[in-house]
């Protein structure tokens, strides 16, 4: 008799090649990580942590950052944060040294060291800051997206008040802030490019008085609750959500939806794909997505090598993370088991794979993929 081989994952015993070859390109769910009062959180993969920002209700709102080990038996270290600091808006690990970048509603934007666990440096802000990124190419650099619409380039060298501060075409929120790698135009200068519910932005800092320009197709797809970027490639996915249906004047004003029970609920929106080629942006793709009628969710482009990158969002009719094909935008697969619309997707690359992290309600899922 002819015995067939079977490789066992998760409890499942493989045997066809299609399902192997499925597996072999698919993320599999390695633990579930329950940690109360979770917000947002990154992968110190230099230190072989998890960074999360939580808020503790039963201790009077107390807020924290907690480490967790990715290595077994995954020792958690919780970190108290000053008072003055407030919930965390955003939170980036460095990707040039073991650093943490944290914007606050505090009017902070905070570097912590996640060795020792200090403080490192603070710049007091003038108004709430709602985004953070590190420069993509220089370890000093850093930006802040702020509540009227400004963005600020800051160099830790100096440090007192940011190197450059930037007008935004609106005084819209800027939910989010990318810095692109591969700058295209002259030295000194550093693009990043933004998001607010209008749509996005491209920045040029270091070139004089030039404004920021909005991205071509991105102001008329609804109001903008997300953006992710490729860090090893040129792809771009925003999302949307309707606008609301006001007439007059309120309709130009309108920043984000007030939450009322009507839109409680996911609602029909998109995720649109763009390329940047050198300092212009194409529209590549739609495709359509439920989405939150009141939250900004994180999403994040996943570099595969040399296989296609993905796109992960989180669908909040069925409580998943969806994993999406670019740039065909089609859908590969769906991880299940969230108890909850998904806060905050983060992804790392390792040597030989790729760790996905997803946290929703109090709950983290950890999933890995291997690199061929």
């Amino acid at each position: 008799m002819q015995s067939r081989s079977s490789v066992r994952i998760f409890g499942c015993n493989i045997n066809d090649k299609s399902e192997k070859r499925e597996y072999a390109n698919s993320f599999l769910l390695q633990k579930e990580i329950q940690i109360d009062g979770a917000r947002l959180f990154d992968v110190d993969i230099n230190g072989e942590n998890l960074m999360i920002a939580r808020r503790l209700s039963g201790m009077g709102g107390q807020h924290m950052l907690t480490k967790i080990s990715l290595l077994p038996p995954h020792e958690r270290e919780d970190i108290l944060l000053p008072a003055s600091m407030k919930t965390i808006k955003d939170l980036h690990v460095s990707p040039h040294d073991r650093v943490i970048l944290l914007a606050s509603l505090g009017k902070k934007l905070s570097i912590l060291s996640s060795e020792n666990n200090h403080t490192v440096l603070t710049y007091d802000l003038p108004t709430v800051p709602w985004s953070c990124a590190w420069d993509a190419n220089n370890s000093q650099y850093m930006y802040a997206g702020l509540q009227n619409g400004m963005v600020l380039q800051f160099d830790r060298r100096q440090t007192t008040r940011p190197v450059e501060s930037m007008m935004g075409l609106t005084g819209n929120p800027v939910h989010t802030v990318h810095s692109l790698t591969s700058p295209t135009l002259g030295d000194g200068v550093r693009s990043v490019l933004s998001a607010s519910s209008v749509g996005l932005c491209h920045w040029n800092f270091g070139s004089g008085n030039e404004r920021p320009c909005l991205v071509p197709e991105s102001e008329n797809q609804g109001i903008c609750i997300s953006l992710a970027c490729g860090d090893r490639n040129d792809d771009i996915v925003a999302s949307f959500r309707p606008k609301l249906e006001i007439s007059g004047d309120m309709a130009a004003s309108q920043v984000l939806p007030t939450p009322v029970s009507t839109m409680e609920q996911a609602v029909y929106g998109s995720h649109v794909l763009y390329r940047r080629v050198g300092s212009r942006y194409q529209k590549l793709g739609v495709s359509c997505a439920k989405v939150s009628g009141i939250r900004l969710p994180k999403t994040a482009i996943i570099d595969r090598g040399k296989k296609n990158p993905m796109f992960a969002s989180g669908d909040d009719a069925t409580m998943e993370l969806v994993l999406q094909e670019l740039p065909s935008l089609n859908v590969a697969q769906r991880i299940k088991s969230l108890n909850g619309p998904v806060r905050d997707v983060r992804y790392a690359r390792l040597q030989n794979s790729i760790l996905l992290g997803c946290l929703s309600e109090d709950k983290l899922l950890l999933c890995s993929h291997k690199l061929q």
